[in-house]
């Protein structure tokens, strides 16, 4: 019979970090909240939760770098929302954020969560930081803690 590996969503004794991005704070507090949220009923220590307010989504690869490095953290949630606007400034802001985020993940061996709401409309980043799409905030925390109960085993 295969042998099969799967993460579990326990948070005892992890810590966490979350990158948020304070543009778009309509959005991202949201995405804050259940993240925090999530992170707290899957017993993640309310001390064991630490987070970095950063200007917007171009400025969270550095501090998620920086968090990487530091060696501290079973797992960083990154959160944010790029809302697109009339000119192609979405696109980089949005692709050098998701790359920079991926990047670390693959170069720190750490699991990075990439909650970062790339939308049409500033109706539908709402949607999806706790409307009627969820709350991308919650299900990125969800992603970190399974990732970081998960690669031990690997």
């Amino acid at each position: 019979m295969p042998r099969e590996l799967q993460g579990v969503l326990i948070g005892r004794g992890k810590r966490i970090a979350i990158v948020v991005s304070r543009f778009n704070q309509l959005v991202s507090d949201p995405l804050l909240q259940g993240a925090r949220d999530t992170l707290l009923r899957h017993e993640v220590a309310a001390d064991d939760i630490t987070i970095a307010r950063v200007p917007g989504a171009r400025e969270i690869p550095l501090a998620t770098q920086r968090l990487a490095d530091s060696e501290k953290y079973d797992a960083i949630i990154c959160l944010g929302a790029v809302i697109r606007g009339d000119t192609p400034h979405f696109d980089f802001v949005a692709g050098e954020a998701s790359r920079g985020v991926a990047e670390i993940s693959k170069t720190s061996g750490l699991p990075v969560a990439f909650g970062v709401l790339t939308c049409d409309t500033f109706e539908q980043a709402l949607d999806r930081a706790g409307g009627k799409a969820g709350n991308k905030g919650s299900e990125a925390a969800e992603s970190a803690l399974e990732m970081a109960n998960l690669l031990p085993l690997l």
